[in-house]
């Protein structure tokens, strides 16, 4: 009767900050129905999440909350799935029904559409009016600078778009990040840290990993570390000869400004003591160099950009600093840095196949 009568009451209880998901505690992205035994575990629990996995469920949000709702369409180009759509912006699609086609599964950019050049232009020509419009904060930050839109990293692209506009559509997108470190004689492992020029057009003040930037059309991966590394940093050529690629990491977040199903291409580059960074761009502000042991206390604060945190994490689990010895969590965490977002991508085109066959099999 006790736990009857107490279900009853708290049936549309409001937690607030959290949401419980497979029996652990994420932050929450939008109200939950909990029962009485799921708000009495999380109140137990909540004391209990490390803060590196709060980290990790923070950059990983939508990954945990959002993609679980199915309020977002599959974004659909020549049959595949390229992304995903949320309400808000399906909201200003609808009024371009010639590029857009609408249906209760999905998004799809009109199939007339005949190749790479003519589904670019008409993407392009909706976004300029948008963005004149001043319809999303996104389209605020507008560079002139694009990204292939593709099914998978590996295959031909299927249109361009302006980087600013690739959250809005839930498009991949794929970066190079550099972990500039030291081994400091007296301080041993260090890493250094940029802090964002106040005028970039995202996370502007912000503290970042030491290189980073985004795979846009025509550049490679090694490519863009490189170039990255000289204007951001003003490694010289000699140095860079220490790149080593260091795998990737991958993580779904969620903003204001849209969806950042993001990978991420890894690298470290060991520097001598006596090398100082130095912008080339106008880019960043400083740089700071930190004892690894001090670089979680740097990852914690509001004061550093979430989505560079998944790339340092990386690096201080790689190098010990956090191991399953000091970290409980290590596990859940390991695993949200490595979100399977292609395989995410893919069931639509897999429920899609199995559709079309009609036998339960894939073709």
């Amino acid at each position: 009767m006790f736990l009857k009568f107490y279900s009853k009451r708290l049936k549309n209880y409001n937690l607030g900050m959290f949401i419980i998901k497979s029996g652990n505690v994420y932050r929450k992205c939008q109200h939950k129905q909990l029962s009485f035994h799921t708000a009495s575990k999380m109140s137990m629990e909540v004391n209990n999440v490390s803060r590196v996995l709060k980290l990790a469920q923070k950059f990983n949000c939508f990954y945990l909350s959002g993609l679980q709702s199915q309020e977002c369409k599959p974004f659909v180009v020549e049959g595949f799935q390229v992304g995903l759509i949320r309400p808000d912006v399906m909201k200003q699609l609808i009024r371009y029904p010639e590029v857009f086609q609408i249906s209760s599964g999905c998004v799809e950019l009109n199939p007339a559409f005949r190749d790479y050049e003519e589904r670019s232009t008409k993407i392009d020509e909706v976004l300029r009016e948008l963005r004149a419009e001043n319809v999303f904060i996104a389209l605020k930050g507008w560079r002139d600078e694009c990204y292939e839109v593709k099914t998978q990293f590996n295959s031909q692209s299927l249109l361009k778009m302006d980087r600013s506009a690739t959250c809005l559509f839930g498009i991949r997108n794929y970066g190079v990040d550099i972990n500039g470190y030291v081994k400091h004689p007296t301080l041993g492992l260090c890493l250094w840290f940029q802090k964002r020029s106040a005028t970039k057009q995202t996370w502007p003040g912000k503290w970042d990993n030491m290189i980073g930037g985004g795979l846009s059309v025509g550049h490679g991966i090694l490519e863009t570390a490189y170039k990255e590394a000289m204007e951001e940093a003003s490694v010289p050529p000699n140095l860079l000869t220490n790149l080593i690629s260091a795998g990737c990491v991958s993580f779904y977040f969620e903003s204001e400004r849209g969806l950042f199903p993001n990978t991420e291409f890894v690298y470290d580059l060991e520097l001598p003591v006596e090398f100082k960074p130095e912008n080339a761009d106008g880019e960043v502000e400083t740089f700071e160099l930190l004892p690894a042991k001090e670089c979680l206390e740097k990852m914690f604060s509001p004061d550093f950009k979430t989505t560079a945190a998944p790339v340092a994490l990386d690096f201080l689990i790689r190098h010990g600093v956090v191991s399953p010895e000091n970290e409980t969590e290590f596990l859940k965490i390991i695993e949200l840095l490595h979100v399977p977002l292609q395989s995410i991508y893919g069931r639509y085109n897999e429920s899609k196949s199995l559709r079309e066959n009609g036998t339960g099999i894939l073709k």
